[in-house]
């Protein structure tokens, strides 16, 4: 018989006492007769039975505490998605009045959930494997800013091809022919999907993209100042009259090229970003962007979990939010300066 098909019911056959006795000695309840502990963990070793841990910390009273597991990489600390989420994370803990774990990791490790009632993994780009195990072992978890399809979990994502194609048919809109396209990491599912609704948007709207036009980046600065040079560096023919860059630090750096080159936004170039970072409104041009609710996303996660971890909710729960336009000033009409 599967591990994971033995139930509690199976032990207290095995051991020949009661569920409730079973119950008692994997809660360590100090009452229980030596002879009858002997037993039950004789019987949990012979089957290989995993208690549902979940289950088993609302028994013992101790499921106040949620994980939050983030993929670590650079900058995380001054990254606006990442502080976002802990921000939503955390407000929502408060209000509930959870305690928070946070644990960075590279996934290479297995995650230690015997302390927590439920996990949110923000993201699984190399978190699959503890995913997988935290599903295993019963604990209540939810993956948010992913859709997950392979694994049996609750997720809240974000539209991120919607996204993209939004941001496609603004420009168009403007009157946009040639636009360059910085991508975010194209092996996330956040990076593929923004680019695929962009280009899917920009197909419909029967505009051809060039590949020259096309940069792959990392959601780097770094990445998005080498895209600048090479894009405004090409001869009037050729140069874009918009850049479309996945997140709006990117896109504030092409911004910070722009000037250092003396091409004027959006007088010379349109620039557009997506996120709606705080950060947009502040430069020398408030950026027109793509918002996507991060905070909200968050804060609905922890809200969900908790309601996992109470056994209020026993259904999968499975949403994508929808992003929108932020018009500002980054971005003009063709042949308006």
């Amino acid at each position: 018989m599967a591990s994971n098909r033995i139930s509690i019911k199976d032990v207290a056959r095995r051991a020949k006492v009661s569920i409730t006795t079973v119950s008692r000695v994997i809660n360590k309840f100090p009452s229980v007769n030596p002879r009858n502990i002997k037993k039950v963990d004789q019987a949990i070793a012979e089957l290989k039975y995993r208690p549902n841990i979940s289950a088993q910390r609302l028994a013992s009273g101790t499921n106040n505490t949620i994980g939050l597991v983030m993929p670590g990489y650079p900058g995380i600390f001054h990254s606006f998605f990442a502080i976002e989420i802990i921000r939503g994370v955390g407000h929502a803990c408060e209000s509930l009045r959870l305690d928070m774990v946070f644990h960075i990791s590279d996934g290479n490790n297995p995650l230690n959930t015997s302390y927590l009632g439920g996990v949110i993994f923000a993201d699984i780009i190399e978190n699959a494997k503890q995913v997988q195990q935290a599903h295993d072992e019963n604990v209540p978890c939810l993956v948010i800013n992913n859709v997950v399809e392979d694994i049996d979990v609750s997720y809240i994502a974000i539209n991120n091809f919607k996204g993209g194609k939004l941001a496609a048919e603004y420009l168009v809109s403007l009157g946009h022919r040639r636009i360059a396209v910085i991508t975010g990491n194209l092996r996330t599912q956040a990076g593929f999907d923004r680019f695929d609704g962009f280009m899917k948007g920009i197909d419909e709207l029967k505009v051809a993209i060039s590949k020259e036009l096309v940069f792959n980046g990392d959601y780097s600065r770094r990445s998005a100042r080498q895209a600048a040079e090479y894009f405004f560096s090409m001869d009037d023919a050729r140069r874009p009259t918009a850049v479309f860059a996945h997140s709006d630090d990117m896109a504030l750096e092409v911004i910070a090229v722009a000037y250092e080159m003396g091409i004027r936004v959006p007088e010379d170039i349109s620039v557009m970003g997506f996120d709606d970072n705080p950060q947009a409104i502040y430069g020398p041009v408030a950026l027109t962007t793509i918002r996507q609710p991060v905070f909200e996303m968050a804060e609905k996660s922890v809200r969900v979990l908790h309601e996992m971890v109470t056994g209020k909710r026993d259904q999968k729960y499975r949403v994508a939010l929808d992003p929108e336009l932020v018009v500002r000033d980054s971005c003009l009409p063709v042949g308006a300066s």
